[in-house]
């Protein structure tokens, strides 16, 4: 279906500015709340504002495919928030025309205890969908989904795959105007993205419906969008076409420091505060020898016991391609399902002739299954060529392993 020249989303000098408070440190216990409580009313002066975003605007045409981009804490959810009508802006307004679906949260409203037949139907109607109207679907969920075998177990049991799955293709079967989508690719193995990305490309193409979409995987939002916009600390630093607007973005992430360290105090159990890159020298860094490899070292803070909860480093192309997933549960679970209150240094190696030369984007990652704490590219480092030449000298691919040969003479 061709793209209307109607507008669908007008926004115009859109601001958010949120109440910060000196302590982010969530009360544990009844004494604790009760003292917070009494200091606030001290202290109320500590507060500060936040913008999380300032003065943006743009236009989006009915039945176009549009991208928002931008680094962590740039304002992108935000702005969708705004737009879903979940939060109010503090100034500019915003003209929507239709109804709003969103796939802010994917699996919020699911509850564990409950099977995933169930959970269809509890989240299908926290999502706006009548009864008759899931029934009508549910064939179409649950075949999208893959999930059929596991129907009547309780989602506690899904792996975060499944989990994922299941709620994608709940929100997914929505039939809005707009399509608001936040970040869905992350997680889910590459064959179910491809899927997700193939839905969303059919609702806006064939169905003629628009859709805003979000992602840290710029392959996806080239391929998906025609338009972009890019965020950086809440405010437009770029728009138009979206292979430009990508371009641009990549160019500032090269731009990355060569050790990163978060920007503030979350209330969050557990926190990534520091990561960096080191060479075979020992050397802090960002660019290594193809042959040699490097150390990627993370510091966290536990600040109540946690469970279950993930630490983990992703490798990706500039564009947004997933390479490498590690976390420190690999090896050896059992020893973190129960993290302790405390400081950590994790360090994990990454051995020399597995990347090709090039350059590339280290992810961290922290959270549980069902909830994502800290989830930002921090650090751009690029791969060189090694001084010693070998027979691996200017190879294509993306990726170079020593792989293991053997050869037997058969006359």
């Amino acid at each position: 279906m061709p793209m209307s020249s109607e507008i669908a989303i007008s926004a115009r000098g859109l601001g958010k500015t949120y109440l910060i408070s000196g302590g982010n440190d969530r009360a544990t216990t009844l004494g604790e709340a009760v003292a917070r409580m009494a200091g606030s009313r001290k202290g109320r002066g500590a507060r500060r504002e936040f913008a999380a975003l300032e003065d943006v605007s743009f236009d989006v045409r009915e039945g176009e495919a549009f991208g928002i981009i931008g680094r962590n804490g740039a304002g992108k959810s935000t702005l969708l928030k705004i737009l879903s009508r979940i939060t109010r802006p503090s100034r500019g307004r915003v003209e929507i025309l239709g109804r709003v679906g969103s796939l802010l949260e994917v699996g919020t409203g699911f509850h564990p205890e409950l099977t995933g037949r169930e959970n269809i139907f509890l989240n299908g109607a926290m999502l706006g969908m009548r009864r008759a109207e899931i029934r009508s679907k549910f064939e179409s969920i649950v075949e999208f989904s893959e999930t059929g075998e596991f129907l009547d177990t309780p989602v506690k049991r899904y792996s975060s795959g499944m989990y994922v799955r299941l709620a994608f293709a709940v929100a997914a079967h929505l039939e809005p105007d707009i399509l608001l989508v936040d970040e869905v690719l992350a997680v889910g193995d590459a064959q179910f993205q491809k899927k997700c990305l193939g839905k969303m490309r059919e609702v806006s193409q064939n169905d003629g419906r628009t859709v805003l979409f979000v992602s840290h995987n710029m392959g996806a939002v080239t391929a998906l969008t025609s338009r972009a916009v890019y965020l950086e600390r809440g405010r437009v630093v770029g728009i138009g076409g979206t292979t430009e607007v990508v371009r641009k973005y990549l160019a500032s992430q090269a731009e990355m420091p060569v050790e990163w360290t978060a920007r503030g105090r979350t209330e969050h159990a557990v926190q990534i505060v520091k990561a960096r890159m080191v060479g075979a020298d020992g050397e802090t860094g960002s660019e290594f020898e193809a042959s040699e490899g490097f150390m990627v070292e993370l510091s966290y803070e536990v600040r109540r016991a946690a469970r279950n909860t993930l630490i983990e480093v992703f490798i990706l192309t500039t564009d947004g391609v997933h390479l490498v997933t590690c976390g420190d549960h690999d090896a050896a679970p059992e020893r973190y399902a129960l993290r302790e209150p405390g400081s950590y240094t994790a360090r994990v190696k990454v051995p020399g002739n597995l990347l090709n030369v090039g350059s590339y984007l280290l992810r961290i990652n922290s959270g549980t299954h069902q909830m994502t704490y800290d989830h930002e590219d921090v650090i751009s480092f690029r791969i060189a060529e090694s001084h010693q030449l070998t027979s691996r000298h200017n190879r294509s691919g993306l990726v170079l392993p020593m792989l293991e040969w053997e050869t037997s003479r058969t006359y």
